[in-house]
């Protein structure tokens, strides 16, 4: 089981960092996959100037994709931390599923209820993974016993 983490901020600064760290990402993303698809996309002599157009029209659209994910992801991960008075991986879980439903929502109920399911089951794998990367990379702090003195040493068998 987790334990708290304060040395995070409260949740309304956690949610305004975490969305402006994610408009961050898909900006910066959405720059280099939307630099290179308007150079290839571009004539010949044309892809510096088609690739800073395209960039200009869609990175920041999808930075504000990104943010506005992340920033309702953190909304209901801090929700769903006051509601359950714990922190723990089913958080994240929980809080994945309801971010991918709200923003299906508008396509209708069996859209919003297969993208929570997707979601969810992506913000599981993504803390499996993590959950077994730190079992991994923590297998060397486990406590150990000294090594045994040389007169105590166990004696082969004959």
């Amino acid at each position: 089981m987790a334990h708290a983490d304060h040395t995070r901020d409260p949740c309304p600064w956690v949610i305004l960092s975490d969305f402006g760290s994610a408009f961050a990402m898909g900006a910066v993303g959405g720059t280099i996959w939307h630099g290179i698809k308007g150079a290839r996309n571009s004539p010949r002599g044309d892809r510096f100037v088609g690739a800073m157009s395209v960039i200009k029209a869609r990175a920041p659209v999808t930075g504000g994709n990104f943010g506005v994910w992340g920033g309702m992801f953190s909304t209901f991960d801090c929700a769903v931390k006051g509601w359950r008075q714990k922190e723990d991986m089913w958080n994240a879980i929980i809080s994945g599923f309801l971010t991918g439903g709200c923003l299906a929502a508008r396509s209708g109920p069996r859209s919003a209820l297969g993208s929570a399911i997707a979601c969810g089951i992506l913000l599981s794998v993504f803390e499996g993974v993590g959950v077994l990367i730190s079992r991994v990379f923590n297998d060397n702090t486990r406590p150990q016993l000294p090594p045994l003195p040389e007169n105590m040493q166990p004696q082969p068998a004959a």
